[in-house]
């Protein structure tokens, strides 16, 4: 995700709203497209249709295979229940003893899982499979190596007052989150009481992290006290909004509160001792994500790719200069109302560039989506990268907005397979969500979103390059080639015009999940060019020209999951996914 906001916990997402809820009874999803000629109409109804049918499709394919699909289906609701650890004093725990015990278990569920014979599958249960192998293999990677509950303070961060724009929260979360932003306030009597159980567990959990964190990395240990800063301004503003609510519940936010507040002095008070890198390094980098996150890349060619991918964006810039130097330059929003009136515009433009253009598949939750995070006016002087974007070209950040899309469609229309349905596990749908609202905003531009604006074209180059050179700082600082904050100068000192502040909090914010999450800073690149590469094979592969909501619908219905997989569920090539096994 591209928070035009700082910080982790607090607001971290706060230049959106939170998405409306969309249920199957409220949205009818017209799959028909608008009219064209006579043969050209009938055969985009055949292909549309075709898509709506895909997952039905699947589940009539598995008639051959029924006995052992069934298997696997009871084996994923066998291995999501053991994911989640056991309580501890009721807070999950991560102590040394109990997850060194369930590494041991996970190797029962790794073998049931190896045990399937999968050969003669249809491929979308071959894709679920390979989904069940990918969490696994997540889960020993981070007890493996990664070890947030060890090595990352910010991991026993529990309050969330955004939602996140992706199918789950970015970088490694711990498993009893508080998810402020689903209460409605004033809190009725059935909230009180939930929420303040919730608050309850914060207390046990950082006092079992004094005992779990004895790793060394130092740049993570320092830079994650601001997540605990900001979930103690949190737990202030939440005392102040619930001061009516009653003792039981007030007790709870209190010693919450104190127990953050005594959680971050004793995180400063250790940070001298720490003197260790944070990078996991090459191999283990490449390791998670070949056999975590299912990109069929190694280190060193990320960093090949998102080299090349600054390059051209910065190269691309310097012509899309030149061509318009004759136009006036772009003017940024200047004032409140200014802001209202250019937004409303855009909601307009762009939802109806994508249903005339026939970009999308004609879904009925484009505008109420777009509305939902439409966002607000911000001074110059509080701008940071995002914003900058916004204020000069709204629809250069709205086209990253295919994650509210998402979202929107998993919820209208849930996959048919329990594997797909919800979000995956340890950000492996990185390479989809953040590669294709990425890889949109390029798409849009070259589709013609700016054919009235020219000037626009910069700004999507510019953001590109941000995306590349953040993504390279990321590498570096995994490879420690880099510290974080060699990562962060990268950062700032590669993205054109100095629209990257170093003065604001979003900076840091970026490259801290980055290292926390290793693989995602690249992802927006990374999974950008899988899908163009999907498009180049999917166009080779037809007889007819690519209509794009034909395209993008088929991608929406094979839910969000890594990039490698729907390439091959939608091309029958699996290349990538046999270099991934070898």
């Amino acid at each position: 995700m591209d928070s035009i906001k700082s910080g982790f916990c607090y607001g971290a997402r706060a230049e959106m709203t939170s998405m409306p809820k969309f249920s199957n009874s409220g949205f009818n999803t017209n799959w028909q497209q608008a009219p064209r000629s006579r043969f050209t109409s009938l055969l985009s109804i055949m292909l549309m249709l075709a898509v709506a049918m895909v997952p039905l499709a699947g589940l009539a394919q598995e008639a051959s295979n029924d006995q052992t699909y069934k298997e696997l289906l009871v084996l994923f609701e066998d291995w999501r229940e053991f994911e989640s650890p056991p309580l501890l004093d009721g807070a999950p725990d991560y102590t040394a003893e109990t997850t060194s015990r369930r590494h041991r278990e996970l190797s029962t569920y790794q073998a049931r899982l190896k045990s399937f014979d999968i050969e003669n599958w249809p491929v979308g249960q071959q894709v679920d499979w390979h989904l069940v192998r990918a969490e696994m293999n997540g889960m020993d990677f981070n007890i493996r190596v990664l070890q947030p509950w060890v090595r990352d303070p910010a991991f026993y961060t529990s309050i969330w007052t955004a939602q996140s724009d992706t199918p789950a929260h970015e970088g490694p979360t711990h498993h009893a989150l508080v998810e402020l932003w689903t209460y409605e306030f004033p809190l009725d009597p059935q909230a009180e009481a939930r929420l303040s159980a919730q608050l309850k567990t914060i207390s046990p959990l950082l006092q079992q992290a004094r005992i779990n964190l004895t790793g060394n990395a130092r740049e993570l240990w320092i830079a994650g006290i601001q997540n605990l800063r900001d979930q103690e301004a949190a737990l202030i503003e939440l005392a102040v909004t619930t001061k009516t609510n009653g003792d039981d519940f007030r007790a709870a936010l209190a010693n919450a509160r104190a127990e953050t507040t005594g959680f971050i002095e004793w995180l400063e008070a250790q940070s001298p001792s720490k003197t260790g890198p944070s990078g996991i390094g090459r191999e283990n980098y490449t390791w998670q994500l070949r056999n975590v996150h299912l990109v069929p890349l190694s280190w060193e060619e990320e960093v090949a790719l998102l080299q090349r991918e600054l390059d051209r964006a910065v190269s691309m810039l310097v012509l899309e200069e030149f061509h318009n130097r004759k136009l006036p330059p772009l003017v940024p929003i200047s004032s409140p109302e200014e802001y209202e009136q250019r937004a409303e515009q855009a909601v307009i433009k762009f939802s109806e560039f994508l249903r005339n253009e026939e970009i999308l598949p004609q879904y009925d939750y484009i505008e109420p989506a777009l509305r939902a995070q439409m966002g607000q006016f911000v001074p110059q002087e509080s701008r940071n990268f995002f914003y900058t974007v916004s204020h000069h070209e709204l629809l250069a950040l709205w086209t990253h907005w295919y994650h509210w899309f998402d979202l929107a469609l998993m919820e209208a229309q849930p996959h048919p397979s329990p594997i797909r349905r919800e979000a995956l596990l340890y950000n492996i749908f990185d390479s989809r969500s953040e590669g294709m609202s990425t890889g949109f905003e390029e798409m849009m531009m070259h589709a013609g979103l700016y054919d009235d604006n020219p000037r626009a074209r910069e700004v999507v180059w510019i953001m590109l390059a941000q995306r590349a050179a953040r993504g390279l700082g990321s590498l570096y600082a995994h490879a420690n080639i880099f510290t974080m904050q060699e990562a962060r100068n990268f950062h700032v000192a590669r993205t054109p015009r100095g629209w990257m502040r170093d003065d604001l909090d979003l900076l840091g914010f970026e490259q801290l999940l980055y290292m926390r999450q290793p693989g995602y800073g690249s992802s927006y690149v990374t999974g950008k060019y899988l899908i163009e590469r999907l498009m180049a094979e999917m166009g080779r592969q037809s007889e007819e020209e690519i209509v794009l909501s034909d395209f993008f619908g088929k991608i929406d219905q094979q839910g969000v999951i890594p990039v490698s997989l729907i390439h091959w569920q939608l091309t029958g090539d699996d290349k990538q996914i046999r270099s991934l096994m070898e």
